[in-house]
Formats: C-alpha cells, sequence, structure tokens
C-alpha cells in the first residue's frame, strides 16, 4: 500500500532533518500533498496493465461455455533520480546565524517540489531521459477529450467535465490551474449554471475546494517561475491558446509513484573545495499508471467563463 509524502514523513521518527524536507517538499505542491507512493525494489517496476476483460455468456441445459481470457499488457516503469543539493555560505551562518540555513534550505526544497510537479505534467523523456514521461505524454486515446471544436480553444462546460470524470474509474481529485479554478468558483455562484461545488480543509489545515466531491488540486509555477498549465497549449485548431485539467484516480492499482528507499537527505557538513554548508537530497522516484482509465485529459480549453 502506497503512503503519501506526509504520512512518510510522520513516520521519520528518527530522523528530524529527514522528516522536516520531506514534509516541505510534499507541502510545496498539491500533487505530491495527495500522490501516494509504494516503496519498490530495483531501479523498475514491471506490472500487468488490463486491456480487455475475458468474455462473458450464456448456456443452456447440458451446453458448455466458451472460453475466453483477459487480455493484460506487460509493461516495465523505471525509476529517475530527482534531487539536488543545498548549499549556504559559511558568511551567512556566521552573521545572520544558522537559521538561515534553514531558510535557504527550504527555497530550494520547495524548487525541487515545484520543478517535480511540472514534470508530472509535462515530463518528456525523449525530450530528455533523465525524467519520465508526464501526464501530457501518457494519456492517449479515449481518456483524451476535448472540450469542443472552437478554434483558439472552447469554454469549459460542465457536460464535457462530468463526461471525462466519468470516464475515469474510481477518480479521486481534479488538476487545474488556479485560472480555471476561478471559472469553476464563478460559475457556482451563478444560479443559471450552478455546479457541485464545496469546500473542505487539506492537512495542512488550507481551504480545499471539491468539485462533485473531488478534491481540486492547483497547480501554479513552476521552479522558474512560469505556468505549468498555461493557456498555450495546442488547441484542436492548433493553435496555442488553450489548456488542460486532469480527472486522476490516485491510488494502488490506478496512478501511483513508487520510489526505492523514500527521499534521501544527507548533511554533508563545510566542503573543503569551499566555504558552504551542504545538505544533498535525492529521490528515486517515478510515477505508474497501472490501470488504462486511471487518468483522463480534458483538453482545448479556453480561458473563458465556464457553461452548462
Amino acid at each position: 500500500m502506497g503512503l503519501t509524502l506526509i504520512e512518510a514523513a510522520k513516520l521519520e521518527t528518527g530522523d528530524v532533518v529527514r522528516s522536516a524536507v520531506i514534509e516541505m517538499y510534499a507541502g510545496s505542491s498539491d500533487i505530491l500533498m495527495n500522490l501516494p507512493f509504494t516503496d519498490i525494489q530495483g531501479n523498475a517496476l514491471k506490472y500487468n496493465r488490463e486491456t480487455s476483460l475475458p468474455g462473458i455468456g450464456f448456456r443452456g441445459v447440458n451446453e458448455s461455455y466458451t472460453s475466453s481470457t483477459g487480455v493484460l499488457n506487460p509493461l516495465t516503469e523505471a525509476l529517475v533520480i530527482a534531487g539536488g543539493e543545498l548549499d549556504v555560505d559559511t558568511f551567512i551562518v556566521q552573521t545572520m546565524g544558522m537559521n538561515q540555513r534553514a531558510v535557504q534550505e527550504q527555497m530550494k526544497v520547495r524548487g525541487l517540489g515545484l520543478a517535480w510537479t511540472k514534470k508530472f505534467i509535462k515530463g518528456d523523456s525523449s525530450a530528455d531521459p533523465r525524467e519520465f514521461d508526464g501526464l501530457q505524454k501518457r494519456i492517449i486515446g479515449n481518456q483524451l477529450i476535448a472540450a469542443g471544436s472552437t478554434a483558439n480553444g472552447t469554454a469549459l462546460s460542465l457536460a464535457k467535465l462530468d463526461e471525462a470524470i466519468d470516464q475515469t474509474l474510481n477518480p479521486t481529485c481534479l488538476v487545474m490551474n488556479k485560472a480555471m479554478r476561478r471559472r469553476l468558483t464563478q460559475a457556482a455562484r451563478d444560479t443559471s449554471i450552478g455546479g457541485f461545488i464545496s469546500y473542505d480543509k487539506n492537512v495542512f489545515g488550507q481551504t480545499i475546494m471539491k468539485y462533485n466531491d473531488l478534491p481540486i488540486l492547483t497547480v501554479d509555477l513552476d521552479n522558474d517561475g512560469l505556468s505549468i498549465l498555461p493557456f498555450t497549449e495546442a488547441a484542436t485548431s492548433g493553435t496555442a491558446t488553450a489548456t488542460s485539467l486532469y480527472v486522476l484516480s490516485m491510488g494502488d492499482g490506478a496512478l501511483s509513484g513508487i520510489q526505492n528507499g523514500g527521499m534521501r537527505v544527507t548533511d554533508l557538513g563545510v566542503l573543503q573545495a569551499s566555504p558552504l554548508y551542504r545538505t544533498r537530497v535525492e529521490w528515486f522516484n517515478g510515477i505508474c499508471i497501472m490501470h488504462g482509465r486511471a487518468a483522463t485529459r480534458l483538453y482545448s480549453i479556453a480561458d473563458a467563463a465556464v457553461t452548462k
């Protein structure tokens, strides 16, 4: 059974620094806060993805059933190496106190979390073999739904959103940018449109919005200050004027993270070659979609008011 990073941090009772870094890392991203990670042996996970169920029929008295089997596609998901080194000059520590090291490390960990979140959506191993493929590259076929055929993108309709939810097996959350979340909030205030909007608290006590009881996870900016889900994706017309949202089923046997040994945090102290305090954070991880309907992408969405 996979654990979220927040749950994993609670188990790190013997290493306060490691526990704090894991919790900061998770807190930098709604995705990392909610995605469960399963520990595996070795550097890759081999698994079977169900593509079709065995046939079922009826028979008469003294007749036999027609034999049939389901179809499973064997797949392999390799781990990638993510992390970074957190350096703080000894001058800063000496003149401003040791707490400045923690401040700089928090900034670095937040940057790592935002960079990972971007790869979760936009990762492309063909462009950089060091990273894993993100959801945008993985989702194809019936799990890829266009919001409409309007040039430059189509306004999100609640009907299309409900269709994407229905296309996802046991959905657990929605993922979108903050602009689309605001559009849903506006629609909920419009009595002519409505929408099943409710509110709850996450593990950090922050208010989260739900649509049809599904938590809305937002992705904002990456570590370079660029939007992770901008309105510059290709619309059905081919123009780069649209965005996407995702309906995900996070959990065992669906969409989950994989890792070997969890996050490693090593305090290297003051370096001999440079007057720097160094902390190394390293994580052997990846993502895995074990069921073909565990993730759906609704694309070609314009920055416009939500419709029915």
